[in-house]
């Protein structure tokens, strides 16, 4: 049997879309908190993955290159819709909009306190189980900023969830 190159990179993209879809939704769901928002950006991320495929595989963190574009990609809807007028309601998020993204609502909730550049680490840190390294070099920060942001982060969500267990618990 004959393989040509491009059915070749065909099956390794898609070997990595199905190893990779879910944690980097995941990952992109925690920094928005909007699960169809998420989707798509996830869904863009992965078509511009494909369109430079050849050159992107060889990328040393695939995964946080995947979520960069989509967080990238989500400022740029952003900046296009910022001029638009919002109806009132329908730009709000909804928590309950997560189910089937095995993220915890209340979770959700916590992480959209976060400042932007927090829920990126923890996106990156804990979603991704990237290493400090990494993470610093897909969002072009520091290593120690982005030990600094993750422990601010974790200390917030400490809190937060804290609150709220404490709260579901008195009910």
């Amino acid at each position: 049997m004959l393989v040509r190159i491009g059915d070749v990179e065909h099956l390794e993209f898609e070997e990595f879309y199905q190893e990779s879809r879910d944690a980097c939704l995941r990952a992109v769901l925690a920094t928005t908190g909007d699960r169809q928002l998420a989707e798509d950006l996830v869904a863009e991320a992965f078509t511009r993955a494909w369109m430079s495929w050849r050159k992107m595989s060889r990328h040393p963190a695939p995964h946080a290159w995947i979520v960069r574009v989509a967080l990238n990609t989500r400022v740029t809807w952003w900046r296009r819709r910022r001029h638009e007028v919002a109806l009132g309601g329908h730009d709000a998020v909804d928590p309950a909009a997560a189910d089937g993204a095995d993220v915890d609502p209340a979770l959700l909730v916590a992480l959209r306190r976060l400042p932007r550049r927090q829920r990126e680490v923890v996106a990156l840190r804990v979603f991704l189980d990237l290493d400090t390294e990494t993470a610093a070099r897909a969002l072009g920060i520091a290593p120690g900023t982005v030990t600094a942001h993750l422990s601010r982060a974790v200390a917030a969500l400490r809190g937060d969830l804290a609150t709220v267990n404490s709260q579901e618990g008195e009910r």
